[in-house]
């Protein structure tokens, strides 16, 4: 056996004590604190910091140099790197420090429940395989009930889980009706500029009917004074490019009749280029009107999916506290 000093070596003992040390007594005889389960990277193949293996820790790896390379010879003995954290020493303090891990729950040590029989199954009068389920958290064990404090707690239980049911509903519900006020602002815009276009498109079709039918009205005036003639040049309907009466044709009823058919015709086929126009010009936003529809109506969906969800878990969650009490 060697003192950590070097300074002698124990060849000869008559006995050997083995006990069990405080967790004050570790802390004192501890270099450091453990906090990764890393040993080695195993790309650098240097230990890693705060790991199983940390140089801050247990010492260098290397005689007389520190972890990240700042110190490299021995006139630096003892003093530790303000960069690593670790000591410029010999290699092989790496086999007499220690470090220590703090537990995150408690845990029984195994000389007090392997042994035959367990200490604390008869401290406890418990059975080996019960003792076992206790320490590795599959049950616990109850040792006194408080009627009225398990009563209030049971009170409390409820009166957090409405509060948090209220809340998930609130929020849902907000942001619900957040939706709903974006959706009809978008469809009130979108309907002003459709009832913008059809009030455009109404007026561009009274405006070329209207000087359609006083051309017509003049030509039709023309042709009543003048049946019976020949004219020297077609008679021409401007705005359409139609000819009523062609050169050198007498001008007859027929030709009247005919031009109350191109008229009607053309009344027709302007209504119908008035109505394409005014549907080509809407069909963008009756399609951002369904889009707006289509994405609140799938968002307010996909809010009432999650808060059936939350308040599923929120249930659960619920019972099973109230079940643990």
């Amino acid at each position: 056996m060697a003192y950590l000093d070097d300074s002698a070596e124990v060849q000869n003992f008559v006995s050997l004590r083995i006990s069990l040390a405080s967790p004050e007594e570790i802390r004192s005889w501890s270099y450091g604190e453990v906090t990764k389960p890393e040993t080695i990277n195993y790309r650098r193949l240097r230990p890693e910091k705060d790991g199983l293996f940390c140089e801050a820790i247990f010492g260098p790896t290397r005689d007389w140099q520190c972890y990240c390379g700042k110190y490299k010879n021995i006139r630096y003995r003892g003093i530790i790197c303000d960069k690593c954290g670790v000591e410029v020493t010999r290699s092989s303090v790496r086999r007499e420090r220690m470090g220590h891990i703090e537990l995150a729950a408690p845990v029984a040590h195994i000389w007090y429940t392997r042994q035959a029989p367990s200490i604390l199954g008869i401290l406890l009068d418990i059975s080996r395989r019960n003792l076992d389920r206790v320490l590795y958290f599959a049950q616990y064990v109850i040792t006194m009930v408080d009627e009225e404090a398990r009563q209030r707690a049971l009170k409390r239980l409820a009166e957090e889980h409405k509060h948090r049911q209220n809340e998930l509903l609130t929020k849902a519900n907000n942001a619900i009706a957040a939706l709903q006020e974006r959706l009809a602002q978008e469809q009130a815009r979108i309907q002003a500029q459709l009832e913008a276009l059809y009030a455009r498109m109404e007026e561009q079709l009274n405006n070329e009917t209207e000087a359609l039918m006083k051309e017509v009205q003049g030509l039709q005036k023309r042709l009543e004074e003048r049946l019976g003639t020949v004219p020297r040049s077609p008679i021409v309907i401007k705005t359409t490019g139609t000819v009523i009466v062609e050169a050198g044709e007498t001008i007859g009823r027929e030709h009247l009749s005919f031009l109350n058919r191109i008229v009607q015709e053309e009344l027709e086929h302007l209504e119908e280029r008035i109505r394409a126009q005014e549907e080509l010009e809407a069909a963008p936003l009756q399609a951002e009107l369904e889009h707006w529809r289509r994405s609140i109506n799938e968002e307010i969906s996909a809010i009432q999916e999650q808060l059936a969800q939350d308040l599923e878990k929120l249930r659960q969650k619920y019972e099973d506290e109230q079940e643990e009490l």
